[in-house]
């Protein structure tokens, strides 16, 4: 593998901060909602502030939020621990690009997100370790500070709604496999087969499990073919 200048690393972590910060902005509206549903929930201040700090993943910190409602905390943690499972999927593809020693290859996969991992793509299953540390930097930032206004200024639903906070995340999601469907065919199979999966499901289960079940279409890309001919029928 050809050494990366310094100057080339600064380079793309700026230009991975900058691609952050839209993401960034959808991401401190839903901190925003966190932080209020928190704040409502009778979690106090810093419980969830500490919580978006070093958890940093809204999808666990949703669904712990909702299930420790009305479930035990078994429950709880198993339903945060099942819907973050993606992750692990994500650590595989980025562990090859990943440089230096164990310490430093755990503290740079830290900067892991789901827009994050996008941002730094590069293709043929490398990724741009100084881009998708960039990116983090803005949506870690909005995310705790959105926490943080969301606990303080505890607006009602009612608004939350009013100003369209309940479809962000979803949004944020779409615009998320938007952008990955652009660039691989296997992307718009495995989309297309998860969106058939959630439609099935929805007959039998509840939309979450539904949800859940949709991700299996993800394991179109655990099928491996000729590398070199994948190449060409993803730039075609």
């Amino acid at each position: 593998m050809a050494a990366v200048s310094g100057g080339d690393q600064r380079e793309a972590f700026v230009d991975g901060v900058r691609q952050g910060a839209g993401p960034g902005a959808a991401i401190f509206v839903l901190a925003l909602a966190y932080g209020a549903a928190a704040s409502v929930a009778g979690w106090g201040l810093a419980v969830p502030l500490v919580f978006s700090a070093l958890g940093f993943s809204g999808s666990a910190q949703f669904t712990l939020l909702t299930t420790l409602s009305s479930g035990t905390a078994v429950a709880a943690v198993t339903a945060a621990v099942l819907i973050n499972a993606r992750y692990v999927v994500m650590s595989v593809a980025l562990n090859d690009s990943l440089q230096g020693g164990r310490v430093h290859r755990a503290v740079q996969a830290q900067a892991l997100a789901d827009a994050s991992f996008v941002v730094a793509h590069r293709g043929d299953g490398r990724f741009d370790i100084p881009r998708l540390i960039g990116a983090s930097v803005p949506q870690w930032l909005c995310w705790v500070t959105g926490t943080a206004v969301g606990l303080l200024a505890a607006p009602s639903a009612h608004l939350l709604n009013a100003v369209g906070a309940d479809v962000t995340f979803p949004a944020f999601f779409l615009m998320l496999a938007l952008d990955e469907v652009r660039k691989s065919r296997r992307a718009i199979v495995a989309a297309l087969l998860g969106a058939a999966i959630a439609a099935a499901l929805l007959f039998v289960t509840t939309p979450g499990n539904a949800l859940l079940g949709a991700t299996a279409g993800a394991l179109i890309g655990a099928i491996h073919g000729n590398p070199e001919r994948n190449r060409r029928g993803e730039q075609s």
